[in-house]
Parts: structure tokens; C-alpha cells; sequence
């Protein structure tokens, strides 16, 4: 008898011994119930799939709790409701914020309570609070995928036919494009060429100032000068060096290009040839530099080299000189041609260079000549009126007549 009680001792401490730790096991882990906990209920409008009884509960990313049961609202089959228990001193609020997470690709899932003021306690329904989850709280990325593919299947069937328009016209369009490709490439290639581009960079060309220039004059005349920039058409509106291969065609050169606009050049070396025969101090470019002044109106008619037989420069300029009043005093048709020494872009701009300065020269001569002869305009006062006139002196004779009345006759 005294052997089978000792061993049903050993029995009974063993047991407890191993009750005892895996309650301490229990304790550690916070899921057995020496801690105080509270309950919370969780209502979910959507489908929560993968949370379980035993998942965890995060506050902040801290674990709080366990979900200790899951199952659905009879009246309302839409709705999952959890219950969770949670530590007693967690701050669950009225505004805290319900969601599901995955706890990583390989976890589980998890609910997070997030936020909330600590002066907002949950109200309680029947002892047991109720946390409301906002709509669409537990829906998976695959869920949410799903979804916005349906949407975009629903929007592809509603514009089939506009979207199969669209892909028939782009294929007619391709095919034009390809049986046109030499044509596109040719315009691309002019493009290019209009705006300076291409390989390397075009050298600049300038033109020359007037020379053979008379000796600047003894005196310095009392008359100033304006030249604005010279009005053209928009085909010589540009820095090309333009060549006439027919009376009406016109081509630029390739790889050549003046230093600015030909009207802005041509105004610059007027001035040039002005300021290098003494006239420096009487010359602008600007009208209000002057309160009183002449203007010199330049309009390019013609500045290209003619390549139909041997090529030539040629330029035609209109000179219109005007008056302070703004008035034309002459006018005047400026042309001339030049032949180029050969057929590269050197011999045409020393062409057009010296059919430029021979104009240059002669606007020179007819402009200051044209000035000096010009009709002086004086102003005439209108006479005074009877009333204004001085009175007559105390010595005048007596027969005098009175204002406003004439003498008797003899």
C-alpha cells in the first residue's frame, strides 16, 4: 500500500508540474486569462477573407489581443461579426479606425486599430461595445484588381464600336504613312534645313559697308537722319542666301546663311556707310533719337543671285526720303547686278557684296543731296487782331484817322 501511494504522489506532482508550465507558457504568451481583458464586437460590411479565431488584434502595430470568435449577423447576412479581446487599458475610442491587414505575403491576417481621441469612449450596446468597420475594410489587393478589371471590361464593351473606329483608322493611317515615306522623309529634311539644322553648323556671311566713299563735308550740316529697318516681302525676310533659279522660283542655299535678317543687315550697313563718309553724328537707326528729323524708308525688292545662265547678282531697292512733317520729298528705284566670279557661296556673296555697295554709294549721294535742297518750311504768325494793335502816339496830327476808320479823301 505504502508503494502505491508514493508513485500515485510522483503522479500528482508531475502533473502539476507540467500544468504549471504550460500556464506559465500561457502567461507569457498573453493569451490565457490571468491578464484583465475586454471585449469588443466588430462589425464588417464587407467579406473578410482569412481572418480566423485566434488572429490578432494591432493597436498602433502593437499586439492588444486575439479575435476569439467570428460568425455572421442572421438578420443582416451582409455583415461579419468579430468578437475580440483586447488588454483592459488599451484606448479604444468611439473614433477609432477598424481595418484587416495581411501580416506579410506568408501571414496571417490581422485587425488594426488605429487613431482616436482620449476624450471619446466607445459606447456600450447590451455591455459589449461595437466597433463599426468602414465599407470595403477586408478586401484583398486580388479582390480590388478583380473589381477594377470589371470596370474596365464594362467600359471597353459600352465603346466597342468608337474603339474599333479608332484602330481602323490608325491602320489607314499607317499605310498611308508607309506608302508615303520618301515624301515624309523629304519634308522632314526641308523643315530642317528652314530652321538651320542638319549636320554641322552653316558658316555666316556678312555684307559690306559702301566704299570709295567723297570726303566727309567741311561743315557739319544742321539735318538729322533716321533709317528704320527696311520693310520686304517674307521670302527675303530671312537670314538665307537665296538663289533665283527662275524668274519665279526662289531657293536658298544650302549650308549658308547671312550673320542676321537681310533687312537688319542691310539697315546696318547703311548706317555703316553714313557713319564712314562723316555723317556719324546725324544718323540712327532709332526716330525718337531725334526731335526733328529726316527718314529714310528702304523696301528690298530684289536681293538673290540669278543662276539662269551665269550667275549674277541682283538687287532692286525702293528709297522713299521723308520729311520732319512726314511728308515724301523723293522717292527713288535703286537697281543694279553684279556677276559671280564662279559657282561656289563665296563668289555669290562677293557678288551680291558689290552690287550692294554700288546701291549703298548711290543712296549715299541722292540722300544728302535730296536733303540739302529741300524746301525750308517757315511758319507764318497770323497778324494781330485790330484790338491788339498799340495805341496811337500823343504827338500824331490832328487829321489823323481813328482806329478802324480811313483818311477823307484829297
Amino acid at each position: 500500500m505504502e508503494t502505491r501511494a508514493r508513485y500515485a504522489l510522483i503522479g500528482l506532482f508531475m502533473l502539476a508540474v507540467i500544468a504549471a508550465t504550460f500556464g506559465f507558457v500561457y502567461w507569457l504568451e498573453n493569451k490565457g486569462g490571468f491578464g484583465e481583458r475586454e471585449t469588443y464586437r466588430v462589425q464588417f460590411e464587407s467579406s473578410v477573407s482569412g481572418l480566423l479565431v485566434g488572429s490578432a488584434v494591432l493597436f498602433n502595430g502593437i499586439r492588444v489581443g486575439d479575435v476569439t470568435g467570428i460568425a455572421l449577423n442572421p438578420a443582416q447576412p451582409q455583415q461579419v461579426i468579430a468578437t475580440i479581446d483586447v488588454a483592459k487599458h488599451t484606448p479604444i475610442r468611439e473614433d477609432t479606425r477598424v481595418n484587416v491587414e495581411q501580416q506579410g505575403l506568408t501571414g496571417g491576417v490581422a485587425i488594426t486599430l488605429t487613431g482616436g481621441t482620449s476624450t471619446a469612449p466607445l459606447p456600450a450596446d447590451g455591455g459589449i461595445a461595437t466597433l463599426i468597420a468602414p465599407p470595403g475594410v477586408g478586401q484583398d489587393w486580388t479582390q480590388s484588381a478583380r473589381d477594377a478589371f470589371q470596370q474596365v471590361e464594362t467600359i471597353l464593351n459600352d465603346n466597342a464600336q468608337p474603339l474599333n473606329e479608332a484602330i481602323e483608322n490608325i491602320e489607314v493611317f499607317t499605310d498611308a504613312l508607309a506608302r508615303n515615306a520618301d515624301k515624309v522623309d523629304g519634308i522632314l529634311a526641308g523643315i530642317e534645313r528652314m530652321t538651320g539644322g542638319g549636320k554641322g553648323t552653316a558658316p555666316l556671311y556678312s555684307l559690306k559697308p559702301a566704299a570709295d566713299l567723297p570726303p566727309p563735308p567741311e561743315e557739319a550740316p544742321d539735318w538729322q537722319l533716321v533709317i528704320p529697318e527696311p520693310t520686304t516681302l517674307l521670302a527675303f525676310n530671312t537670314d538665307k542666301i537665296l538663289t533665283k533659279p527662275a524668274p519665279d522660283e526662289s531657293l536658298p542655299l544650302e549650308n549658308a546663311r547671312w550673320s542676321d535678317s537681310l533687312p537688319i543687315l542691310v539697315q546696318a550697313k547703311l548706317l555703316e556707310t553714313f557713319e564712314n563718309a562723316g555723317y556719324a553724328q546725324r544718323v540712327s537707326r532709332t526716330i525718337g533719337d531725334f526731335a526733328s528729323n529726316y527718314q529714310l524708308s528702304i523696301d528690298i525688292r530684289e536681293f538673290d543671285i540669278s543662276t539662269k545662265g551665269a550667275p549674277e547678282a541682283q538687287i532692286v531697292i525702293l528709297a522713299k526720303l521723308l520729311s520732319p512733317e512726314n511728308e515724301i520729298i523723293a522717292s527713288r528705284k535703286f537697281e543694279t547686278s553684279a556677276p559671280a566670279t564662279g559657282s561656289e557661296v563665296r563668289d555669290y556673296v562677293d557678288a551680291l557684296s558689290a552690287a550692294f555697295g554700288k546701291i549703298e554709294r548711290e543712296i549715299l549721294d541722292w540722300t544728302t543731296k535730296e536733303i540739302e535742297t529741300a524746301p525750308v518750311s517757315v511758319t507764318v504768325e497770323p497778324p494781330a487782331p485790330l484790338d491788339d494793335m498799340p495805341p496811337a502816339p500823343d504827338d500824331a496830327p490832328a487829321d489823323a484817322p481813328s482806329d478802324g476808320e480811313l483818311p477823307p479823301a484829297p
